[in-house]
């Protein structure tokens, strides 16, 4: 036998004996008759323990109330309280049914759990009822509610509770009590490893299990949670169930919530560190390498620092442009592209705006009388813009905005003034520029639409015939005068344009020409403009000089001089002094 079963026999045992017996023993006795008579008093001394309070209270009960006598019961087989080795007589009273030293219950041989009843005195057994098979036993009713008979001998395995001991082999001992691993019910019936019906069969239709409802383990429940509980505390794997993966999908969302994490925290602290420092970032010195940045129109000094901070000229705004706000020169920062160095201070940024080398730009000034052809070879003379481009430009007018009303036709709508090409210009930007020039100085001198091709074209033809602001509004004066008249204007200047010469001057083959520009052959104005006018002919235009002239003649072209005549007489006389300086000047 192993070191287990001595230590379970050993703590079943008595006082007395040096060691338990085995149930196999215990069995054979009983079933021979020679089992000994249980004494009334259990082995060892009842001074404490659970065994000591229930007989002081069996003996106070018994004082309190007597006994009372067993009722007869014809089926005393069933009916007799499974207590091992004692059987009562069938020619003595039956004891009333047992009562569970539990809960004070008076159970039944049905299995059904009975009313509750008020606690009973513990009936005893006569010993002159004792058979010599089944010996008497001590006082009061057995713990287990399950009857037994010749044939369902009690073994070891099913000890009694501390109020009703086993025989003197078992002995029952405070440091083992049955009461506290094994209570019967009828909601739990016996565990499969200690069935009763399969080791201790009953007799009959009644086996002990289906009047007793099973034998329970006290505390049971307590104990399992205890368990789990321990198990769980230990870090067991038995009282957790399986441990889900996570998936790649839910640790890459997890680490990108966290990058975000840092980086709002990054961002937001760096944000809430520039309001509350009131000294803002600044780099020192005048920098290192070049950037180009671009200064838009009508930006402020605010939305300019914003635009070096972006390129990385300065750190922060703030030193900038508080040096911006003491100078009053910084108001004259003009729009374009500015050659900057990387990581400057704030007021050596200022000083590097406010240098005029610094802008990066091509500065093409368009004269006043300029036709299409002469324009787009001055820019390109003057940028970095190719003439190839910007006659392609030039050859798609509705790609520039050109008005409906100029009818396709570009000459005279490129507005001579100064433009600043900035290197990251195209063609079409340029050209787009100084057509809106043009718009813009028509709206200015509230030409109405209807009126402005007229006004342009004969403010290209002022342009072309006059040298000075005054000769202007005269010969826009002539202009009007022939025109109403029904006379042909005569203009030598719309011959050349018609083809293709520049001068005052004509022969007769070119007078000759058939071109609607040629005011020699066709009466009134020809369908466009000649030329780019400046503001100052379309005012001369718009207000002439009041006056009777229908002839005029440049007597000194080295000078401008023009003379204006009423009369032809008048004229003829002012078309020989023009004679004589050509012949002065036979070169020209």
């Amino acid at each position: 036998m192993s070191d287990e079963g001595t230590g379970r026999r050993r703590r079943h045992g008595g006082e007395g004996e040096g060691e338990g017996r085995p149930a196999a023993d215990i069995l054979r006795e009983w079933q021979t008759g020679e089992i000994p008579v249980v004494t009334d008093d259990p082995t060892g001394p009842l001074t404490s323990g659970r065994r000591a309070r229930r007989r002081a209270a069996e003996e106070a009960a018994r004082e309190v109330r007597p006994a009372a006598p067993a009722e007869p019961d014809d089926d005393a087989t069933r009916r007799t309280p499974l207590v091992p080795g004692a059987r009562p007589s069938a020619r003595g009273p039956l004891p009333r049914p047992p009562v569970s030293a539990l809960s004070g219950l008076v159970l039944g041989s049905t299995g059904e759990r009975p009313a509750v009843r008020a606690p009973e005195p513990l009936a005893r057994w006569d010993d002159e009822d004792a058979t010599d098979r089944h010996a008497p036993v001590a006082t009061g009713t057995a713990r287990d509610d399950h009857p037994v008979t010749d044939e369902h001998p009690y073994t070891d395995e099913h000890a009694y509770t501390d109020e009703h001991p086993v025989a003197d082999g078992h002995p029952y001992t405070d440091e083992h009590p049955v009461a506290d691993q094994h209570a019967y019910t009828d909601e739990h019936p016996y565990a499969d490893e200690h069935p009763v019906a399969e080791r201790h069969p009953a007799t009959g239709e009644h086996p002990a299990w289906d009047q007793t409802g099973g034998l329970e383990v006290i505390g049971g429940d307590d104990e399992d949670e205890r368990g789990r509980r321990g198990r769980r505390g230990r870090g067991g794997s038995a009282s957790r169930g399986p441990r889900r993966k996570r998936r790649p999908v839910t640790i890459l969302l997890s680490l990108l919530v966290l990058a975000g994490l840092v980086v709002g925290i990054v961002v937001g602290g760096q944000w809430l560190i520039d309001k509350v420092n009131p000294t803002a970032a600044d780099y020192t010195g005048s920098g290192s390498g070049e950037v180009q940045i671009r200064v838009e129109s009508g930006d402020s000094l605010t939305a300019i620092g914003n635009t070096l901070v972006s390129a990385d000229v300065v750190a922060s705004s703030g030193p900038f442009v508080d040096a911006a706000s003491a100078n009053p020169a910084a108001a004259g920062i003009q729009p374009g592209v500015y050659s900057m160095a990387l990581q400057m201070s704030g007021q050596a940024a200022l000083d590097r705006l406010l240098d005029p080398a610094s802008r990066l730009f091509a500065r093409v000034t368009v004269p006043e009388g300029l036709r299409v052809d002469a324009v787009l070879q001055r820019i390109a003379d003057n940028s970095e813009i190719p003439l190839a481009d910007l006659q392609a430009a030039a050859a798609d007018p509705a790609a520039l905005g050109l008005p409906a009303w100029a009818n396709g036709m570009l000459e005279g709508h490129l507005f001579p003034a100064t433009y600043d090409i900035e290197p990251d210009q195209t063609a079409v930007q340029v050209l787009s520029g100084m057509v809106s020039r043009a718009e813009q100085t028509f709206d200015s001198l509230q030409i109405p639409e209807a009126d402005r091709l007229r006004v342009l074209t004969e403010a290209s033809l002022v342009q072309a015939e006059a040298a000075t602001t005054e000769d202007m509004a005269m010969v826009a004066t002539v202009i009007d005068n022939r025109i109403a008249d029904g006379m042909p204007l005569q203009f030598d200047t719309t011959v050349n344009y018609a083809t293709g010469k520049s001068g005052i001057t004509t022969t007769s083959d070119d007078r000759a020409t058939d071109s609607p520009y040629n005011t020699y052959r066709y009466a009134g104005l020809p369908p466009g403009a000649i030329d780019s006018p400046g503001e100052e002919a379309l005012q001369a235009v718009l207000n002439p000089t009041p006056g009777d002239w229908i002839y005029f003649v440049v007597v000194n072209p080295d000078t401008g001089e023009t003379r204006f005549a009423v009369t032809a007489e008048e004229h003829a006389a002012n078309v020989a002094l023009f004679q004589q300086w050509l012949r002065e000047n036979p070169g020209d």
